[in-house]
This record gives C-alpha cells, sequence and structure tokens, in this order.
C-alpha cells in the first residue's frame, strides 16, 4: 500500500500504471477526434508499455455527428491489431453519445460492448439529452449496464443526480486528467466528490493525443491520498 506521508508523485512514479487498466480511450487512428495516424497509434501504445499498462479499451465516438457503425470500428481495430505485437491486451467498444442515432443501434442491439452487457455513454457537458434517465432505463431493460463516461464533466449533474445513478446501478468512470483540473475546477471538484463517495468502478485516460497522455501520466503530481484513493479503480479491483 502506498505511504500516506510520502511526497506527491506522478502517476509514472507511483507505480500505478504498471498492471493497471485503461478503460477510455481514442487512441484508435482515423475514425473520431481522437489519433489521426497509425503512426500515433503505435507510438503511444509503446509508451504505454514503458508504464507497464496491462489492458487498453479502445473506445471511439458513436454519435449523429461521427456515425461509426460497428462493422467499420471491427475493421480498423484488426487492422490495429496486425500492426500491434506488443504485451497490452486490446480490446475494442465504443463510446456512445445519448442520441437518436444511439437509440436506434440500442433498439437492434447493434452495439460494441465494454465487456460482458456493459455499453460506455456519454452526453453533452453543458446539458442532459432529452429523456436522459428514460434511456438509462431503456439501455437497462435491454439487458445491459450504463457506463456513464465521466460523470464529473457533465456540469448541469447535481449530487443528487449522482446519487440517483449509483441507485440505478449505472456505473461510473472517472477521467484520469479530471482530478487536476484538466477540464476545469468544477470537474476537478466534482470528481474529488464521487472518489470521496466511492461511486466510481473504473478510470480512463480519454486519451486523443500522444502528448496529453504523456504530460499526464509523467508531469502532473498527485498527493499520495489521491494515489490511495486511485489504486483500486487503476488496477481493476
Amino acid at each position: 500500500m502506498l505511504n500516506l506521508f510520502s511526497r506527491k508523485k506522478s502517476l509514472r512514479q507511483s507505480g500505478l500504471l504498471d498492471g493497471a487498466i485503461d478503460n477510455h480511450s481514442h487512441i484508435l487512428w482515423g475514425v473520431d477526434d481522437g489519433v489521426r495516424t497509425k503512426e500515433e497509434s503505435l507510438s503511444i501504445l509503446s509508451y504505454l508499455e514503458e508504464c507497464g499498462l496491462k489492458k487498453l479499451w479502445l473506445t471511439p465516438h458513436t454519435m449523429e455527428d461521427v456515425p461509426n457503425t460497428t462493422e467499420g470500428l471491427r475493421e480498423r481495430f484488426e487492422a490495429l491489431k496486425t500492426l500491434y505485437h506488443g504485451p497490452i491486451e486490446l480490446h475494442l467498444a465504443s463510446e456512445y453519445m445519448m442520441d437518436t442515432l444511439f437509440a436506434e443501434r440500442l433498439a437492434r442491439k447493434d452495439l460494441l460492448t465494454h465487456g460482458e452487457g456493459r455499453v460506455l455513454v456519454e452526453t453533452s457537458t453543458w446539458s442532459p439529452p432529452i429523456g436522459l434517465w428514460e434511456t438509462l432505463g431503456d439501455i437497462l431493460d435491454y439487458g445491459y449496464t450504463p457506463i456513464l463516461a465521466h460523470p464529473e464533466r457533465y456540469r448541469y449533474m447535481t449530487e443528487e443526480d449522482y446519487a440517483k445513478l449509483h441507485d440505478r446501478g449505472v456505473l461510473l468512470q472517472l477521467n484520469l486528467p479530471s482530478i487536476v483540473g484538466h477540464y476545469g475546477e468544477g470537474s476537478a471538484t466534482r470528481a474529488q466528490y464521487l472518489l470521496d463517495k466511492g461511486w466510481y468502478c473504473m478510470v480512463g485516460s480519454d486519451c486523443h493525443r500522444s502528448k496529453v497522455i504523456r504530460d499526464w501520466y509523467d508531469r502532473q503530481m498527485l498527493s499520495s491520498k489521491l494515489l490511495k484513493q486511485l489504486e483500486p479503480l487503476m488496477k481493476g479491483e
């Protein structure tokens, strides 16, 4: 276990990345606003190998503005696997905006799941989709468990909303950069609140660019208390 009285460390210095799981990334090249080239995808994977990452979920966007298909994403994923032969376990899912396209895909059960029966979903940062709670209910009714990506980033959510999500069995995924204010002080405050409540089930880098993830893992210094809170989430415990 980590010493609560030790000095601040980066994630890489702390050793928490060794054997860790990244549940949310945009490292699959050329399919959304994330990584653009296969060369950058492979460069990031090489860096993550050095960090000791065990498992990586590739979760490109699917939404009305980025209408990726299940088949298309699988084809690009297979192309990456032909190029990458390192030790990191690669898994494919998608981050679905809860919009009209998602409702259509859900009705057909045409979804790339995040593990057995789990679906990674998101909303706008600024406002909830029409029928947010009904859509989450529909996901559950279709036999899936929703994972809400980076709930700390949703400025419209209240503490009562988070409690309602938790009570309904919606899993919550923390964006690691949120806790150092990458998305603003509000997101950092909400992330710490949810960490203190113990309501996060997993973490993800939400990596879109090589420079950002290297800066986050190597240079952002975290307190021992925060590292201790992250430890079980990083390892998937």
